[in-house]
């Protein structure tokens, strides 16, 4: 009998706040809306009451590590697992070093630390944020009430970024796809991209005072939930600049449910597809 759970994987923090915000918007995930229009077969019945979602963390918080969250599934009986990672972005080194610990790829890109986990259930891995219509909707609300004059404004979209070959062309395209989005959302002047790593923000900004003065920049963070970078890392690289901020992440926000939602059902109608659901 094949029964399906899902694992939702974030970064971790030593904030409670963020691993709270991060719970909230788990919980908020909607069975029903998940499941309507997925099946029509018998399973469906049984899918709708024992559907099991876990959050878990990639490192910092205790009990609540990835490999817990395999074992809180398998113990219910998982045996196929849809794996969520919510990370921003496919160019992240915690993707690859993920994908290789769950056994979806035989070895990883990067040097890592982390070992195969013991898990029995197969394996459902789901894509990323990337460039999400509703993660642009999401940015978009959060910085509107910073923009003024939309036509004659800059906005940067700042990311964590990745040095590492591969990764960095990841990062960027997805940053990039998500800015287009943004512009038209906004109808701004235009909207840039920089990364944290390796740092672009001093350049971007000295570029666009050179290119657009008097077109007051607006920085908007591309980060799951407030934190050290949100809060430290950009103000102070930013801080010989004049610009436009006010931190706001991306949580809480109910789109991230609803984006977490589309993943899910998203890999159970491949499944369904491949007549890999069950009866």
């Amino acid at each position: 009998m094949v029964k399906y759970g899902v694992l939702v994987i974030s970064h971790g923090s030593r904030n409670e706040d963020w691993v709270a915000l991060v719970d909230e918007a788990v919980a908020d995930l909607n069975k029903e809306g998940i499941l309507t229009g997925i099946m029509k077969r018998k399973a469906l019945t049984a899918l709708h009451d024992e559907f099991p979602i876990c959050s878990a963390f990639l490192e910092i918080v205790a009990g609540r590590l990835i490999q817990d969250g395999i074992n809180c599934l398998q113990e219910q009986g998982v045996t196929d697992m849809i794996v969520v990672p919510l990370f921003i972005s496919s160019g992240s080194t915690h993707i690859d070093e993920i994908k290789y610990a769950l056994g979806v790829i035989p070895e990883p890109n990067v040097a890592t630390d982390m070992v195969p986990f013991s898990i029995e259930a197969r394996v459902h891995l789901c894509s990323p944020i990337d460039d999400d219509a509703d993660i642009a909707e999401i940015i978009y609300e959060k910085i509107k009430d910073l923009s003024i004059e939309p036509n004659r404004e800059i906005v940067l979209l700042v990311g964590h970024g990745s040095k590492e070959k591969g990764f960095h062309l990841r990062w960027r395209r997805g940053l990039e796809r998500l800015a287009d989005r943004i512009k038209q959302l906004g109808g701004f002047h235009y909207v840039d991209i920089a990364m944290l790593l390796p740092d672009q923000t001093k350049r971007k900004m000295e570029q666009w005072a050179v290119l657009k003065p008097g077109y007051p920049v607006v920085v908007a963070p591309l980060f799951l939930s407030e934190g050290y970078f949100t809060n430290e890392v950009i103000p102070k690289r930013l801080r010989e600049y004049a610009y436009r901020y006010n931190g706001r992440t991306m949580l809480p926000h109910p789109l991230i449910s609803r984006w977490m939602e589309k993943q899910i059902r998203f890999q159970l109608r491949m499944l369904e597809g491949n007549g890999m659901m069950g009866e």
